[in-house]
């Protein structure tokens, strides 16, 4: 008993029956029951579990007794210690309902919510018939899982106990029902309310709020107010975000008004709401304003500041206030504040900084935190630090569907494409499940590689997680199939769209101008101009386009003279590059030069580099050294101008020039890339180089090309030495163009499939005249259809024609 009376000395609030323990030989079950409200009421943890230590060891058949199990039980829960209520409550043989209860609270508060909804369902099961304090708890728990379904049965018996018109049950059913995103019912349960207070409103309006719904917000925060029900804080922190949502700066400001007027605004979460609502809507002046104003932050507060340095593009400004908060505040940053500082470094493309940063995280011990961990795995991808984040991607455990996103897109975006892929499998082969975000990295992919059966086994998998309803997804879909060679597929994706926006038109536009389908381009850009949806930039530049590489001329030049008169939308330097391409492929070389020199933009390099590529078709040589010397002045950007001008050269058979464009070419630090296909084959990507013999059926495919080659020439094809830029002989001049890396593929194509099937192939250079003309032939002697998707466009072959007419 000398456990009993230390309590006593301890607490002196404890009740006399202490001492009565203390002193008795054999305290009673109640004398403990008695002892343990005590500890209950002044939530004495330390002193319970010493009367808890006590009867395990003198009393072990009191400490099975059903009362006292239960006060032990709601001791640790009054405590904070879940863990041992739980352990305590398994063992009670017939728990009250009270304790039920105060277990499903619990684990609504603080969760698991899973355990909350099993604890409901075993009370049932054991007969015992819920109260009106059950049903807000358990409704909380399916709130928190956007558990609609299983919060509709609970609804079910709501109605059947006779409880639905309960205050607190009623509003935990609104706040349930919102949160899940069914409004029609929530607004069913919040109509049928006797009595509506100030909570009640809030779950409304909270939950319209969290579905962007800003309009009917602010209708219901007007309907409030008509009802007598004062707006408290937690009205307006739940109507800020969705008024920043929608860019709704006036309407920000009259709720700024109302705070001020109720002496709101001196509340940190009201003020972190300002904040943050002013942020978004580009007003940061007004931000740092409210910031400097508020009489306590927190960390909510100083994330909400960086992010609005952020958004509005202040990225320096906002590494600033992170360094102001490392050197004024006492805690540390917490894993939010870091984040924003680290897309701050992301959109500055400052690795160095995002390195410093890392480091503090490691001193900090943030590393292993998730969130923080995907946001530095995005800032290095997103600055093409490949190494460092395939090394911090290899580093993490655990990872979840954002870290793979993240590697996805930042793979995508350094051009590494089959790393995309690889990452993709083993995200599957690690049971993670992509999300929608996931699959808007891995689709791009698929495109840049026109990787066909990766892209419809991405398109499946999102027909089966029920993705194909995002309009994103659809959109990316098309583009996908496009520059996969299947745009009949991806017209199918834009005909079945529920929901179409401009983007979606763009794509599909876009994607009949690369395959030469100018026509089709054109009937979907009418049928755009009867939907009401306004039209952009963008999709002038896919008509353009379309017009480009479809040799329509007259039509190109109405669609651009309509865009700046009547939809009153000024060039970019892109819409430029389309029509001195369109006007240069055609041979109008002087047009061409003409639109240049009397553009509203400075010309850049882009420009030129259009006007030279046409010199080099049409072989004008003079015209091209302007070009190419107007393109020098600028600074070339990479190796394509020189080669061009080399290229040009050589088709004149000035070699000596050409030898001079490419030394300029190697003492300016620029090397050429080489010309490199590659075809999908059961899901492998092969790629070939010109003269490759580093495939494991190099023999196969070469004897495969010679044996085409003598079919070829029986059909009347002659090999055009003029595609081969090197001083050589005629007849090495034919067996290097024999063995171009465009041939190689599809080489190999042919002996890897059966007989018939269509080939898609892919080159990252322009395909070049001979192969162009060699692969007329090659589709006679084989009898299939053979596309062609270069860095340009696509050329579809069949019976010896190419869709494009020879005009690419």
């Amino acid at each position: 008993m000398q456990c009993l009376k230390r309590l006593q000395r301890r607490n002196a609030a404890f009740p006399l029956c202490i001492q009565t323990i203390s002193n008795a030989d054999a305290p009673s079950a109640a004398d403990y029951v008695e002892s343990l409200d005590a500890c209950i009421k002044s939530k004495s943890l330390k002193s319970g579990q010493e009367i808890h230590q006590h009867l395990l060891k003198n009393s072990t058949t009191i400490i099975n007794n059903p009362f006292v199990l239960e006060k032990l039980t709601r001791l640790y829960i009054e405590c904070g210690k879940l863990w041992h209520a739980r352990k305590l409550f398994d063992e009670i043989p017939d728990p009250g309902v009270i304790v039920w209860n105060l277990m499903i609270r619990d684990y609504a508060w603080n969760g698991p919510f899973d355990d909350a909804i099993d604890l409901y369902h075993r009370m049932i099961a054991s007969g015992v018939v819920p109260t009106k304090f059950t049903f807000p708890f358990v409704l909380k728990a399916c709130s928190g899982l956007c558990a609609g379904e299983e919060g509709e049965k609970i609804h079910g018996l709501v109605i059947r106990l006779g409880l639905e018109l309960d205050g607190f049950v009623s509003t935990a059913l609104v706040d349930l029902y919102a949160k899940c995103g069914r409004l029609v019912e929530a607004w069913e349960v919040f109509y049928r309310m006797c009595c509506r207070d100030v909570v009640a409103w809030n779950a409304m309006i909270s939950g319209f709020s969290l579905h962007g719904l800003c309009d009917e917000t602010m209708q219901l925060v007007m309907e409030m107010q008509k009802s007598g029900v004062k707006p408290n804080s937690s009205t307006v922190v739940s109507v800020l975000p969705v008024v920043a949502l929608a860019g709704g700066l006036n309407r920000g400001k009259e709720v700024h008004g109302y705070c001020v007027r109720q002496k709101l605004n001196n509340d940190v979460m009201v003020g972190t709401g300002l904040l943050d609502m002013y942020g978004k809507c580009g007003c940061l002046c007004y931000a740092r304003r409210i910031f400097d104003c508020l009489r306590v932050a927190n960390e909510v507060t100083w994330s909400a500041m960086i992010g609005a340095y952020v958004i509005s593009e202040q990225m320096k400004e906002a590494l600033e206030f992170f360094d102001h908060i490392l050197h004024t505040c006492t805690e540390k940053p917490s894993p939010v504040i870091l984040g924003g500082a680290l897309r701050a470094c992301a959109k500055l493309m400052d690795t160095s900084r995002g390195r410093r940063i890392h480091c503090q995280t490691l001193k900090l011990g943030y590393i292993s935190d998730l969130i923080v961990g995907n946001t530095f795995l995005s800032m290095y991808a997103k600055c093409g630090a490949s190494d460092d984040a395939n090394r911090f991607f290899n580093e993490m455990n655990p990872k979840d569907t954002v870290s793979y996103g993240a590697m996805i897109s930042g793979c995508v975006q350094n051009g590494d494409s089959r790393q995309a892929l690889d990452v993709f499998r083993s995200m599957n082969s690690s049971g993670i499940n992509p999300d929608v975000a996931t699959m808007l990295g891995i689709l791009p992919a698929c495109s840049h590689l026109a990787a066909l059966l990766h892209g419809a086994c991405a398109h499946a998998y999102a027909t089966v997680s029920g993705f194909v309803n995002d309009t994103a997804i659809c959109n990316a879909l098309i583009d996908m199939y496009a520059k996969c060679g299947k745009v009949s597929i991806a017209r199918e994706i834009f005909d079945r769209m529920p929901n179409r926006d401009i983007i979606s038109w763009n794509s599909m536009i876009a994607g009949y101008g690369i395959h030469g389908l100018g026509s089709d381009a054109l009937s979907l850009f009418y049928a755009l101009k009867t939907t009401g949806l306004k039209v952009d930039d963008v999709t002038f530049i896919s008509v353009l386009t379309a017009c480009s590489h479809s040799g329509l001329v007259p039509e190109g030049n109405h669609w651009f003279d309509v865009m700046v008169r009547e939809y009153n939308i000024l060039p970019r330097i892109d819409h430029y590059i389309c029509m001195v391409d369109l006007l240069g492929r055609a041979g109008l070389l002087e047009e061409a030069k003409n639109l240049i020199e009397n553009m509203t933009l400075k010309p850049d390099v882009h420009v030129w580099s259009a006007l030279l590529a046409a010199c080099r078709v049409h072989k004008n040589i003079e015209l091209g050294e302007e070009a190419s010397k107007k393109i020098q002045r600028l600074g070339p950007e990479g190796t394509g101008n020189f080669v061009l001008l080399s290229n040009l050269y050589s088709t004149a058979g000035r070699w000596k020039d050409a030898a001079c464009v490419r030394i300029t070419q190697r003492d300016a630090g620029f090397k050429k890339s080489p010309g490199c296909s590659w075809v999908e084959i059961n899901g492998s990507l092969h790629a070939f180089i010109g003269g490759d013999r580093s495939h494991p059926k190099s023999a196969e495919i070469y004897k495969k090309l010679e044996e085409w080659q003598v079919e070829m020439k029986r059909l009347g094809y002659h090999a055009i030495p003029n595609f081969v830029f090197q001083d050589v002989e005629e007849e090495e001049k034919e067996h290097i163009l024999l063995y171009h890396s465009e041939k190689l593929a599809i080489a190999f194509a042919a002996i890897s499939q059966r007989p018939g099937q269509p080939i898609l192939i892919t080159k990252n250079l322009r395909v070049c005249g001979d192969c162009h003309d060699a692969i007329k032939y090659i589709t006679l002697i084989t009898e299939r259809e053979i596309t062609v998707r270069d860095s340009v466009r696509f050329h579809h072959f069949k019976n010896g024609i190419c869709n494009c007419r020879d005009f690419w």
